[in-house]
Order: C-alpha cells, then sequence, then structure tokens
C-alpha cells in the first residue's frame, strides 16, 4: 500500500505541475508534450535556487519581498508563513533548536514537540523560566505552541530530523528508547 500511494501522488504531482505549463507549450509547438511542463517546472526552480544563493540573487530578493510586504493582506500572511517554513529549514538556525517530550494536555501525558525558544514569564508569584515547545497536532505545520516551565522538559538526544520523522509516520518512526540529554 505504501508503494501505491506513493506511486500515486508522484503521479498527481507530476500532472498537476505538468498541466500548469503544457498549455503554453501546446500553443508553440501544437500538440502536448507529456513531461515537458514538468521539466520546465524543475528547470525554474533551479535558477530561482541559483539566483537566490548568489549575493545578486539576494539583493534582488530582499527588495521584492519588501515590495511585496507593501500589499495589505499579503504583508499580514507572508512573516508567518515564512516563519513557520524557515523553521523546517536545515540552515535555519532560530527554528526548531531540539526535540523535547513535554507533559501535555495533562500530567501524565507526553508528547513529542520541538523548542522553539526560552521565555521568562512574571506572574504575581514571580519570575518562571519557561520554554515554547510547538507541538504538531494536524500535520507537521499545525500545532499548538505551550509554555512548559524549562524544569519539567525532557530534552531528548533525538536530532530534528528523526522528530519529523516521528511526527510523520504517527509514531511509528519512533525508535524503541529515547535518551535524555543533560538538562538546561
Amino acid at each position: 500500500m505504501p508503494v501505491v500511494a506513493t506511486a500515486w501522488l508522484l503521479w498527481v504531482f507530476w500532472n498537476g505541475i505538468d498541466d500548469l505549463f503544457s498549455p503554453g507549450y501546446e500553443r508553440i509547438i501544437g500538440r502536448r508534450v507529456p513531461g515537458l511542463g514538468f521539466l520546465t517546472a524543475v528547470l525554474l526552480l533551479f535558477l530561482i535556487g541559483t539566483i537566490a544563493t548568489n549575493v545578486v540573487g539576494r539583493k534582488v530578493l530582499q527588495w521584492a519581498e519588501r515590495v511585496l510586504l507593501r500589499i495589505p493582506v499579503f504583508r499580514s500572511v507572508y512573516p508567518s508563513v515564512k516563519q513557520l517554513i524557515e523553521g523546517f529549514s536545515p540552515e535555519r538556525r532560530g527554528g526548531f533548536k531540539e526535540v523535547v517530550l513535554a507533559q501535555h494536555p495533562r500530567e501524565g501525558s507526553y508528547v513529542f514537540g520541538f523548542l522553539t525558544g526560552e521565555v521568562e514569564v512574571e506572574t504575581p508569584e514571580g519570575k518562571h523560566e519557561m520554554v515554547s515547545v510547538f507541538v504538531p497536532t494536524n500535520n507537521l505545520y499545525l500545532g499548538d505552541v505551550i509554555l512548559v516551565k524549562k524544569s519539567e522538559v525532557i530534552r531528548t538526544d533525538l536530532t530534528i530530523e528523526e522528530g519529523i520523522r516521528i511526527i510523520l509516520s504517527a509514531g511509528t518512526g519512533a525508535p524503541r528508547r529515547i535518551r535524555p540529554k543533560h538538562h538546561f
């Protein structure tokens, strides 16, 4: 079943991308050439990636981003989406810092989460050192952000990639043994 599902998803993806560019080629060539639209998309992504990694390309992308941030709806949605996507990027230093276990939604129940930052919370009882933990709920991009006392989080020896695999596999990709790291 996983092989069939993967093949089907790839076929749907292939056709969706191919259908996006094929009408233009049909007008130019006069007939549909299967795969030409997909090849065009791959070449465009490669070209954009090449441009974005050099100094001039980064400047152009920053300028385009500044222009787009002037659009009312775009500027209210884009920063959040960008931050979310960067959280999953291996090059991003400000994204997920490590995989942790936190008691949630009640004491005695643990969830896998990604440590995203440290927060000092002031209450009438005093200051509390806490950490923010992203807990995926539906898929990897949707979830809850919970604040947990720093001392109550169990840091694990799992890599971010292993944590993502655990979440995407609905827990079936979890190792048989998880070792804690040293405390904060």
